[in-house]
């Protein structure tokens, strides 16, 4: 097998992945880890040959776009207390504690290749955390708080972890030139963000089709990332930034299709990616075996630790910080999501699943340092990274199913049907009004307006079929049982008018580019 045929395997497993998932209760990602794992250990299959520089940049960018396409920028401001103490001050926290252990427990391991160690296991990944919690059917508020913690803590992690092999390649550091990088990373990729993100937009507006938009989707959040890291800023961040300002911006109500079509594209590019991304991971299985040859006990112990103590800080943490928060939130009228439960807060600590971003910056370790020499203890730091990695997401992600279903954490349910039903309530007026204001400058006559005002009403009733009155939801009922044969009959006509016009196809003379045109009219048609 070469790697090639590797990469069509894992691009295979990512899709039956999803179903096999939905089946046994578990979490696509994880499955695709353990895959990896099981093609690690077969000797037909190769090595993973992967320039460690070009993991970040081609799988996070796609991945984080499709992830901040299912939240919004409002949802990030009403949570930033929250998501603040997770991914900015829990990150600084959890590399200092692992820093501080890794260097006591693995002789000759210098303060600022600890310290790079630390920051690379020390934010949770935000594709394993979205895929998890979106699956489990947790409380909008904890998955809020878990897309946002996992979004942002890249940008505090790979700063920092940058800062670290900085020192220990240079062998200097200095607290206030790391305080201004930082500071400096943030602003260019903010900048870059919506300057990519307000320039994409435009253009978006001037290409007009569909396909072009989307395509345009794609190489934004590329282009975003790589220019913010060519002028030294955050790439994660930039990537962020350009995708809300887009999802903020750059949304048509009118603009059906590319809605549609767009919503489908990034579900498939989501499926893809994740699922090869997380495949990796478990590949990488071949490079821990080979560094930890001949001293099995020892790796493993270290490993071990630096694993207790990632668990056990961020537990520590979410316990204090989750009062804090709600202390915050009683005093004080702020509209954001928090834990409610000690039960929540639980499973918020368990879902602090490391992932892609930890596997691309161990690989990433220099070999050399700037005097010559090899980079102080690469190979431990890189086995204890894919230890932590490992048992976070393969331990928890497996068994955070269970511990959801045991601790009874679910979607408030009865508040996701009132807010449908506001929504419905508001559509159907809506309708209601701009049928009013067409009244007023057209004349129309009293059956089509009676019949358009029963429309307007209909459009409510069918996203929330509760805001009906008994009798009025009885006469809803028969019209959408009419309704529902006329379609059946009107789909299999167009399915009829469909097999004709791809029969023409293949007769002699046809054009089959006039044959597709014409085809993707019926289509549409079918839609509507």
């Amino acid at each position: 097998m070469d790697q090639l045929a590797l990469l069509f395997v894992l691009l295979l497993g990512a899709v039956i992945s999803v179903p096999a998932g939905d089946r046994w209760g578990l979490p696509a990602p994880v499955l695709m880890t353990i895959l990896g794992v099981v093609l690690a250990v077969l000797d037909f299959v190769p090595n993973v040959d992967i320039p460690p520089d070009l993991i970040l940049p081609t799988l996070l960018p796609p991945l984080l776009y499709a992830a901040v396409r299912r939240t919004s920028w409002r949802q990030f401001a009403a949570n930033r207390r929250p998501i603040f103490l997770l991914a900015v001050a829990l990150v600084f926290v959890t590399t200092l504690c692992v820093a501080t252990v890794a260097h006591s427990i693995v002789p000759g391991l210098p303060i600022a290749a600890a310290v790079a160690l630390g920051a690379l296991v020390a934010p949770p990944d935000p594709v394993a955390a979205t895929a998890v919690a979106g699956q489990l059917g947790l409380p909008r508020r904890l998955v809020s708080i878990l897309e946002g913690e996992g979004l942002f803590n890249d940008v505090t992690a790979i700063v920092l972890y940058h800062v670290a092999i900085a020192a220990a390649v240079s062998g200097t550091f200095s607290p206030w030139r790391a305080g201004l990088d930082f500071l400096l990373s943030a602003v260019v990729a903010i900048a870059i963000g919506l300057a990519l993100g307000w320039s994409a937009n435009k253009l978006m507006d001037l290409l007009g089709d569909a396909t072009l938009q989307i395509g345009m989707t794609l190489l934004v959040p590329y282009a975003s990332y790589v220019l913010a890291e060519e002028l030294h800023g955050s790439g994660v961040l930039a990537v962020l930034m350009t995708a809300l300002f887009l999802a903020e911006y750059a949304t048509d109500a009118d603009d059906v299709m590319t809605r549609l079509a767009g919503h489908t594209f990034w579900d498939i590019v989501d499926t893809l990616v994740t699922g090869v991304a997380f495949g990796l991971i478990g590949l990488e299985l071949h490079n821990a075996i080979r560094t930890a040859s001949g001293r099995w006990g020892e790796m493993l112990g270290w490993a071990g630790t630096v694993v207790g103590v990632v668990i056990l800080v961020r537990l520590a943490w979410l316990l204090p910080a989750t009062w804090l928060t709600k202390r915050l939130h009683a005093r004080r009228d702020y509209d954001e999501d928090i834990p409610t439960s000690w039960r929540e807060t639980v499973v918020m600590w368990w879902s602090g699943m490391r992932g892609v971003a930890s596997v691309a910056l161990a690989l990433a370790v220099p070999l050399k340092t700037d005097d010559g020499g090899p980079f102080p203890d690469r190979d431990e730091i890189v086995f204890i990274a894919f230890g932590v990695i490992m048992a976070t997401l393969v331990v928890q992600g497996l068994t955070l199913p269970w511990l959801v279903k045991r601790l009874g954490v679910r979607a408030d349910t009865e508040r996701e049907k009132d807010f449908e039903k506001e929504l419905a309530v508001r559509a159907a007026k809506a309708a209601k009004r701009r049928l009013r204001e067409i009244e007023t400058v057209e004349e129309l006559p009293e059956e089509l307006s009676e019949q358009m005002l029963r429309r307007a009403f209909d459009i409510g009733v069918r996203i929330s079929p509760d805001i009906g009155e008994e009798e009025r939801r009885e006469a809803h009922e028969q019209r959408v049982r009419r309704l529902k044969r006329v379609r059946r009959i009107q789909q299999e006509m167009l399915s009829a008018a469909r097999h004709e016009v791809l029969a023409a196809r293949s007769e002699p003379g046809a054009d089959p580019e006039i044959v597709d045109r014409v085809l993707r009219h019926l289509d549409v048609r079918s839609l509507r």
